[in-house]
């Protein structure tokens, strides 16, 4: 009886190790990323942003790449998330605790940052201004060369300020807390 049970044993193993070793070539590899702000290392967040980092791969980017005065999906494949945990104000504007779409329209020194009502959609293809929760204008700066569309977080006074950048683009979302 040991010996059938460990034939049964090495025979799932083995199958074990034959699925993992797969050749996953052709399957999609997904950059996505999640960031946080939150005060501490251990506390609770105040906003998680979902996204996916395109690689600029010696491209042009906004401008050309992303065309200025479109909107963008902010990054690649699906439309960026960005779910804030509790009541806010992104620059004068406030903006109710949940969830949203992150969209931006690429200008050569000004941006504008929306977050939409309109979530789980692909890109910006089907992107609707009706659906607009808060649209606000920010500065756009240049920095060292990024080779991955990045987003992260410093804390600023009484918030955050959410850093987009890509190439040597930076744009600064500032978010107060309430």
């Amino acid at each position: 009886m040991k010996k059938v049970l460990f034939a049964v044993f090495v025979a799932l193993l083995s199958m074990t190790t034959s699925v993992t070793a797969q050749d996953f070539a052709g399957i999609q590899k997904s950059p996505t990323d999640i960031v946080y702000a939150k005060a501490g290392r251990r506390a609770a967040p105040n906003i998680k942003v979902i996204y996916s980092r395109p690689q600029k791969k010696g491209r042009t980017l906004f401008g050309e790449l992303v065309p200025y005065g479109k909107v963008w999906r902010t990054g690649a494949d699906e439309a960026t998330e960005i779910k804030i945990f509790q009541d806010m104000k992104i620059g004068s504007k406030n903006i109710k605790a949940g969830t949203y779409s992150l969209f931006t329209i690429p200008g050569e020194k000004e941006w504008t940052i929306i977050l939409s009502n309109q979530l789980d959609i692909w890109g910006a293809y089907s992107y609707d201004q009706s659906k607009d929760a808060v649209r606000i204008k920010v500065p756009a700066t240049s920095g060292s060369d990024i080779e991955a569309f990045s987003i992260a977080f410093k804390s600023i006074d009484k918030g955050y300020g959410m850093v987009l950048a890509w190439g040597k683009t930076r744009v600064e979302v500032p978010f107060k807390l309430q």
